[in-house]
């Protein structure tokens, strides 16, 4: 029994030598290249996915500038053409007190031009009515 266990521990030794990573070797070069080619794979993916988000984020961010740029021209141009309004409406109501104003003078020199006539006729009449008695 002794025998067979020491042949045993023997074939152990023996498999466990060979069984060892071999050393540099042409296999072992032609194995590894394709695994590195496929961690650079993977890690050109990972940068061109990083990249993509990046420009994606960026893409939103303009979009996002340039509404609100929109929103603010357009609310300053609602702000002008609401300022140009009111300011022709004042306009319009300066020019129409203006003419009122003309429309009156004009209206009380023609009372007064009409009202001057019927006063000195007043005075000719009591003049007269002086003189009668």
């Amino acid at each position: 029994m002794t025998k067979i266990i020491a042949s045993l521990i023997a074939g152990l030794f023996a498999t466990a030598a060979f069984a060892q990573a071999p050393t540099a070797s042409a296999t072992t070069a032609a194995v590894s290249a394709p695994v590195a080619v496929k961690a650079e794979a993977k890690d050109s993916k990972a940068a061109v996915k990083a990249e993509v988000k990046d420009t994606k984020v960026v893409a939103k961010t303009d979009a996002k500038a340039e509404k609100a740029a929109g929103k603010t021209e357009a609310k300053a141009d609602k702000a002008d053409v609401k300022a140009d309004a009111k300011a022709a409406k004042t306009e319009v109501k300066t020019e129409a007190k203006v003419e009122k104003t003309k429309e009156t003078k004009e209206h009380k020199k023609a009372e007064e031009g009409k009202a001057k006539p019927a006063a000195e006729a007043g005075k000719v009449a009591s003049k007269e009515a002086v003189v009668t008695k």
